[in-house]
């Protein structure tokens, strides 16, 4: 786990020698949260490992003297069991100077072998040549090998692709695994099928196919529990609303789902809520499957083939 830690302290983070480090993990990721501790003074960095309680959720917020440390460090590094990304502390810290890499759902093997043992400067790069290809795009075609076969529009909206992993400047938050670019589709303009085979609000074990048309899922077979989430947003619960694709090339597909998505060859895409990218649904959902195996044309043009970038 520790030359793990330690590609995301030197290639995200930029490490340098004497910064202070705030290792923040819990009972169950102390293993996790001593081997960035070992990678971080291994660098030369002044580290300091603090284990608290777990939470009893994603965004409950630390211990208010931990808020504290986390404003007074140069790099924090979140890998407690559960996600310190939206809390007030977090934000705190960024705007106290500090970088932030925040690590929800970590494990030893996305350190080992998985989405986390990459080089983040390679996964910056890889997300910027794509971004010059999607740039001003119209159209997009989605297909899968399990069967998806999807047209969408994406006139006059940007694509994100901030989600590169690096927090080399003061103030910086990323959230890892990273390598993922995305956009909101134009609403209402979504036709076609679509199959995910890996994920649809849950872990799949056979593929779930929803029949999309105007913009909506019109029907959906094999993933009772996302059938659910949508009807909780009414209408725009089943809007197709998020799109987006993995460039990570050490992400697993059969990882935790934090992970998939940021696999190269993968596609995440998204119903209900799309307002914080640049979409106009607001509908208090949001519902989200990841395909494997896709394909991808922008503008008539292969950008994903067999799950692979086209040069």
């Amino acid at each position: 786990m520790e030359e793990g830690a330690r590609l995301v302290l030197r290639t995200s983070a930029s490490l340098r020698a004497g910064e202070r480090v705030l290792v923040v993990a819990d009972a169950s990721t102390r293993g996790i949260g001593e081997a960035f501790l070992s990678a971080a003074r291994g660098l030369g960095a002044d580290p300091v490992l603090a284990v608290i309680d777990p939470r009893k959720g994603d965004g409950e917020e630390p211990p208010e003297p931990l808020g504290a440390a986390m404003q007074a460090t140069d790099l924090v590094v979140l890998v407690a069991s559960t996600s310190l990304t939206h809390t007030h502390a977090r934000r705190a810290a960024n705007r106290a100077g500090a970088r932030v890499i925040s690590i929800p759902g970590i494990t030893s093997s996305m350190l080992e072998e998985g989405g986390l043992a990459t080089d983040w400067a390679e996964i910056h790069e890889a997300v910027r040549r794509v971004a010059r290809r999607v740039r001003g795009s119209k159209e997009v075609r989605l297909t899968s090998a399990a069967g998806t076969d999807l047209m969408f529009q994406v006139a006059g909206r940007d694509w994100i692709t901030e989600d590169t992993g690096l927090c080399a400047r003061k103030g910086a938050f990323t959230t890892l695994p990273a390598g993922e670019v995305f956009v909101a589709p134009v609403e209402g303009t979504a036709e076609g099928r679509l199959v995910a085979d890996v994920y649809f609000d849950e872990p799949l074990s056979a593929p779930a196919t929803a029949v999309v048309s105007e913009g909506h899922a019109a029907r959906i077979t094999g993933a009772t529990r996302a059938i659910h989430a949508m009807n909780r947003g009414g209408r725009d619960g089943r809007a197709f609303a998020r799109f987006g694709f993995g460039l990570n090339p050490r992400a697993r597909v059969a990882g935790p789902h934090l992970e998939a998505e940021k696999a190269l060859g993968t596609a995440h895409v998204g119903f209900g809520d799309n307002l914080v990218l640049g979409g106009k649904i607001h509908c208090g959902v949001k519902v989200e499957a990841i395909l494997s195996d896709v394909g991808i044309v922008v503008d008539g043009k292969a950008l994903v083939e067999k799950g692979r970038l086209v040069p």
